[in-house]
């Protein structure tokens, strides 16, 4: 709505509605034992040490020691029990509560149905009477609760609720909070009798619980990346704000319109972003009968693909770029599907090239040209298939070097990440938390590294755990600590807690960085639990500085994450992460305002909030697939995939190379990142620009080449006859920053790839300029 907007009537009377009703949280779990009930009571808890009136009604703690601990000092009102066949059931007692009159009530079992004869059939019902009577409610569901999704899941898993709520029911609520446990946490706990005798017994297999996990992991990333886009237009901000990924495919009425359709789909995928399909019409112009079955084709399949299809009409067809581009920018696209058409160099100068100028006009999207299919044989992409799975043969002999290996990963330590979307919430409190179960059950734990930022309850959940002196390191005539990594492990416990994984040493110390250390102790066999921020991630850096406008600086490879037995998202709402800056939780009283105002701006909180749920969704994916490929709900790559990154010495090559990464790492694909020196030799500053590019790109797991191309070397026929050697399929380039009408005199190297590279896919990558 405009600000100046005067409201009507009835936006008046809603508004003064909204004021008086009470408020919806909703805590989502992948499954019952991930901890829902003893979050939501220790909430409760923290609201009324806050002075709020709280009490809790129809709780089920399944006898389950923890959860059971929290109910201490909650007021309870008495829940009316009933029985449905052997199994105990408790309804909500609304007259009692609403004469109680509370400010929150805690209850379990959003998706329960009430016993017959009850004021309503359903505790959702019950609790829009008790927020229409003013009182805010927390409860708890399970993901395969939700109507919509069950189906799915139980197709997948063979898990079925019998009671469930609509899909909108989390649109409905003020907040909603994931509860992200890994499967490992949960098979454990059903080893332990911790989840009774009640789980289902598809809940065993650990790629079950996985796609339940991803499941609920995008879900709740949904619901965060429309609130993201109501905040960014409440801002008036334009443009993807870079948390997601919205693929529009521009496509003709001919044959090989369904190929672009099928590609864009493929890459929405693989990078579970949206699909959006589009094709241009000259109105007065009657389609001919070809062109009415192709438009009938590509509407069914991208119908079949649950994508979004548009007709834009044209005026002219020299209006296409501007129309697409104005198109891709106010539905916040991030890539742009296209072909391009074949001319000669002079032929683009003196007609234009529908492609270049999408290239001059885009601000902030990638464009992505598709390979000339024809030139290859009629190639065509065939929707992804099943890859067979590879399976070890029983009686191979192991080679020494393969019997090296296993012994290796066998005398490891297990290696578990807490992660999250910011400082404060409660990553290290969860790993103390965990350290001190793992104590009170016989395992040898100590903390290697722990910092607490002077928050009193992070420290308060040190209890019994022991604590590892750290070094001191002498450096500029100051002395300074870090973790003592000799010393644990001499001191060889079973378990080290080490917080704040993406720290950089003192210059000085045995490794320049604490996940170095981390390795080493867990070379030693030493297990270790750490716990990182998603902005730390080495491939994200681009996107948590186009999201924030901040450049992190303390980075850690993202092959750290993926070497990680265990990795769990600690997922708190912006609102609760906000509120616990301002009463002091997260930084001292004199930092708050300023962190508030930047870095903890409620649109940052929001966005990293679903980068990180979108992150570790693809983790959850990538393991799944890892187990077995039909669980995979991206779906495997059925290509032989090959990425090539053009660089050059220019500030967009940091970009390029962590865009590369995480293709190539998606589609499970080689890549190369290529730099091509023509002229004079190197001088002192550009050989250590280029030294710092090829360490990113060693950070990432990849292979940079450099060569020389010589004074009067043609550096565009270099590049294009190194691509062809290794076989590439997808080229990704930055774009050209020169001027247009310099391209004219003489060719850029993206101009020449159009029309010379025409064998292969070419993602060129937007600059990153503010909109």
């Amino acid at each position: 709505m405009a600000p100046y907007k005067r409201k009507s009537p009835e936006e008046i009377l809603y508004s003064i509605y909204k004021l008086h009703r009470g408020r919806l949280k909703i805590i989502i779990g992948s499954v019952s034992g991930s901890g829902k009930t003893y979050h939501m009571l220790e909430e409760g808890k923290l609201l009324k040490q806050q002075g709020i009136d709280v009490v809790i009604s129809a709780v089920s703690t399944m006898g389950r020691s923890e959860t059971v601990q929290q109910l201490a000092d909650l007021e309870r009102i008495t829940s009316i029990h009933w029985w449905q066949g052997s199994k105990e059931q408790k309804d909500l007692p609304l007259e009692a509560i609403i004469e109680r009159n509370p400010e929150v009530v805690l209850v379990d079992g959003l998706a329960h149905r009430n016993r017959a004869g009850a004021r309503f059939p359903t505790r959702l019902e019950d609790i829009h009477y008790l927020m229409d009577h003013g009182i805010s409610i927390i409860t708890t569901i399970n993901v395969y609760e939700l109507g919509g999704v069950g189906e799915i899941i139980f197709q997948m898993t063979g898990i079925r609720s019998e009671e469930t709520v609509p899909l909108n029911t989390l649109e409905l609520a003020d907040e909603v909070r994931l509860i992200d446990v890994s499967p490992e946490t949960i098979l454990k706990r059903i080893d332990e009798g911790i989840l009774g005798d009640q789980a289902h017994p598809a809940l065993s297999r650990r790629g079950n619980l996985g796609v339940l996990r991803e499941l609920s992991l995008r879900l709740v990333a949904e619901g965060v990346n429309e609130s993201l886009e109501k905040h960014r237009e409440a801002e008036g901000l334009t443009g993807p704000s870079g948390a997601t990924e919205r693929i529009l495919v521009s496509s003709q009425y001919h044959w090989n319109g369904s190929l672009y359709v099928r590609r864009g789909q493929q890459i929405a995928k693989r990078l579970n972003g949206d699909l959006r399909v589009v094709t241009f019409v000259l109105p007065g112009r009657k389609l001919t009968k070809d062109q009415q079955t192709f438009k009938r084709s590509i509407m069914k399949l991208v119908d079949r693909l649950e994508g979004k299809f548009e007709e834009l009409p044209l005026d002219h067809s020299r209006q296409l770029p501007s129309v697409l581009v104005r198109y891709a920018t106010e539905n916040n696209v991030t890539r742009i599907v296209m072909g391009h058409s074949k001319k000669s160099r002079w032929q683009e100068k003196w007609q234009g090239s529908i492609a270049n100028q999408v290239l001059r006009k885009t601000r902030n999207i990638d464009v992505f040209l598709m390979a000339d299919r024809v030139q290859q044989d009629g190639e065509r992409i065939l929707p992804v298939k099943s890859l067979p799975k590879k399976t070890e043969e029983p009686f191979h002999r192991l080679t020494s070097q393969e019997l090296e290996r296993k012994i290796e990963t066998i005398s490891q330590g297990t290696f578990k990440v807490y992660i999250g979307a910011a400082p404060g919430v409660g990553k290290t409190y969860k790993m103390l938390q965990e350290g001190n179960l793992l104590l009170n059950r016989g395992i040898d734990v100590v903390i290697g590294l722990l910092e607490t930022h002077g928050r009193k309850e992070t420290q308060a959940q040190i209890g019994g755990l022991p604590l590892i002196n750290r070094a001191r390191i002498h450096y500029q005539s100051t002395q300074l600590e870090e973790m003592d990594t000799e010393a644990i492990i001499t001191r060889h416990p079973e378990v080290v807690l080490v917080d704040e994984l993406a720290h950089t040493n003192v210059p000085g110390s045995p490794n320049s960085k604490r996940y170095e250390d981390v390795i080493r102790l867990l070379e030693h066999g030493i297990s270790v639990i750490t716990t990182v921020n998603v902005q730390h991630l080495e491939s994200l850096n681009d996107a948590v500085a186009q999201l924030t406008g901040v450049r992190v600086r303390e980075t850690v490879p993202d092959a750290i994450l993926k070497m990680a037995d265990e990795v769990e998202l600690i997922d708190v709402t912006p609102q609760m992460l906000q509120e616990r800056m301002r009463e002091g939780k997260i930084y001292a009283s004199e930092k708050v305002n300023q962190a508030l105002e930047s870095f903890f701006k409620l649109g940052n909180l929001i966005a990293l909030r679903e980068l990180a749920l979108r992150e570790i969704a693809d983790d959850v994916d990538e393991r799944l697939e890892a187990w077995d490929r039909d669980t995979s709900l991206r779906g495997p790559w059925s290509r032989r995939e090959v990425i090539f990154v053009c660089v050059d010495l220019g500030p967009q090559a940091e970009r390029l190379i962590r865009r590369g990464f995480r293709i190539a790492h998606r589609l499970k694909a080689e890549w190369y990142v290529n730099y091509v020196h023509c002229g004079a030799p190197l001088m002192d500053d550009e050989q250590k620009r280029l030294d710092t590019l090829r360490h990113l790109t060693e950070r990432l797991g990849g292979k940079m080449e450099t060569a020389e191309a010589g004074r009067g070397g043609n550096l565009h026929e270099h590049l294009l006859s190194r691509m062809n050697d290794v076989q590439t399929t997808q080229l990704i380039i930055g774009q050209s920053r020169r001027a247009a009408w310099r391209s004219f005199f003489k060719e850029s190297l993206v101009h020449f790839l159009l029309r010379n590279a025409r064998h292969m896919d070419m993602l060129i990558v937007a600059d990153l300029r503010k909109c």
